[in-house]
């Protein structure tokens, strides 16, 4: 159900503004406008643990978020898409690359064989063989820009942001430094930016704020150009900071449920910001944008606000509760208001997806498709395929999850025998059917062996098939 009727928030605290090392962002010389050329600006927000049920338009009944409310309401709300990975980093390399995590350069939080960057050693970066969905459209005339985490390489390496084609980078470049949410220091491109009014233990600038200053920049610098623009925001993760427990300081909660609710009501006032711009530059239907998470709950807040809903599970985990997120995208006048879709689709398909409404190029490597026919409510059923996850685990081996169409597959290590569930009839994944469906066993056991490409940040023992290194799923 789509609920319609929250109010806007306004907030106490640090302005955005008061950052005074942040400059205007520039025009990259594009004389192409939007309008004319008919390709739209292309808006991906994606907030960072952000749990299947945390948004009022997937059942929230405590926490307010009335401009995402209406950004579904507006727009298309997906009950089946999943991130690319339980955790951070893959997730993000999944996104940025279209290839699942049997693929994808960055496979965990953590890897081995990898040079230390910045005192930092298992970070897996980027290389320059990686072509990220920021290099395709900028190669088709986009402007693009990125601001929040990246989490897809260190200081000096390879990955970096500016590297794979983004012109204008601004945030965290490393999970752990992520959730320091007054740091006083951020990356402005290649340049490690102080900030003045957080040194010394202050707490004057929250940079969630900074981040939304800098969307807006973006788009008022770039109004006459089709642009790209990621927003992968911090909020609401692991580090529960904010600036003010508006609106829900008097509310009988624990300190950290209070925090945690006005997290994620303030990033719903940033969404509320973009939007508000949107209009006013009549940008409105020239831009599609997307709202997601980049994984599942981390902290689920069982019999609170219930992150993860019906699902097994979060973050960290192949089942349904840490790979299935949130999805609303909105484009006024192509794609249907107020509807619900249960396509199933995944963050492999965005690269392509993008390509196809940017006119660009999509490279041949890529696992994901075109899902815009289901976006634009065109069909509600994509091609017959196999949607693949995995991540190694401390416990549990080698963790690997396959679907295909109401069918799961899960298994921990490749000497385990593969659990099955029909997630139509048992969307919590209670009761495994392995069983009943030897012959759905076998075509997913098959397709799982050869759903990954062997890496030396993450091998295998060629006898025992067990992971020899296990990923940390903490940040």
């Amino acid at each position: 159900m789509i609920h319609h009727s929250l109010n806007r928030r306004r907030f106490l605290g640090a302005s955005a503004a008061a950052f005074l090392g942040l400059p205007a962002l520039q025009h990259n010389g594009l004389c192409q406008a939007s309008e004319t050329s008919g390709r739209p600006n292309i808006i991906f927000i994606m907030a960072d643990d952000l749990g299947y049920a945390d948004l009022g338009c997937y059942g929230q009944q405590h926490i307010k978020t009335p401009n995402i409310d209406k950004l579904a309401a507006e727009g298309m709300r997906f009950t089946q898409c999943y991130a690319g990975a339980p955790v951070c980093a893959p997730c993000r390399s999944v996104l940025m690359t279209g290839q699942h995590t049997g693929h994808t350069r960055v496979r965990g939080n953590h890897g081995i064989n990898t040079p230390k960057h910045d005192g930092q050693d298992g970070r897996i970066p980027l290389t320059p063989d990686d072509v990220t969905v920021a290099a395709a459209l900028k190669e088709a005339g986009y402007a693009t820009a990125i601001t929040g985490k990246w989490g897809l390489g260190e200081p000096g390496s390879t990955g970096l942001p500016n590297d794979h084609g983004f012109d204008e980078w601004f945030g965290y470049l490393n999970q752990d430094h992520a959730p320091d949410y007054f740091t006083d220091y951020l990356w402005r491109n290649k340049e490690r930016r102080t900030i003045g009014q957080n040194l010394d233990g202050k707490r004057k600038v929250y940079s969630c704020d900074l981040f939304t200053e800098f969307c807006l920049n973006f788009i008022r610098e770039n109004k006459d150009n089709p642009f790209f623009l990621y927003y992968p925001t911090t909020i609401p993760h692991k580090k529960l900071e904010a600036p003010t427990l508006a609106p829900y300081e008097d509310k009988p909660w624990p300190d950290a449920a209070k925090t945690f609710a006005a997290m994620v009501t303030r990033m719903d006032y940033h969404v509320g910001q973009i939007m508000t711009l949107l209009k006013e530059l009549d940008l409105d239907k020239k831009t599609i944008v997307f709202f997601t998470s980049d994984n599942g709950s981390a902290m689920g807040w069982e019999g609170m606000f219930d992150s993860c809903g019906p699902l097994r599970e979060k973050k960290g985990s192949v089942y349904e509760g840490g790979i299935r997120v949130p999805m609303i995208t909105r484009w006024p006048g192509r794609i249907p208001a107020g509807g619900t879709s249960d396509a199933i689709w995944y963050f492999a398909d965005f690269l392509p997806t993008a390509a196809a409404l940017a006119r660009a190029t999509s490279p041949r490597n890529v696992d994901g498709i075109n899902v815009l026919p289901a976006i634009l409510g065109e069909k509600a059923e994509l091609p017959e395929r196999y949607l693949y996850w995995e991540l190694p685990h401390r416990t549990r081996g080698l963790q690997q999850a396959v679907r295909q169409d109401d069918w799961k597959g899960v298994r921990f290590g490749f000497d385990q025998p593969l659990e099955l569930y029909n997630l139509k009839e048992d969307i919590s994944e209670r009761h495994n059917a392995a069983k009943q469906h030897p012959d759905i066993v076998g075509r997913m056991e098959a397709f799982l062996e050869t759903a990954r490409e062997p890496s030396p940040h993450w091998p295998v023992d060629g006898e025992t098939k067990r992971i020899s290194f296990f990923s940390c799923p903490a940040n």
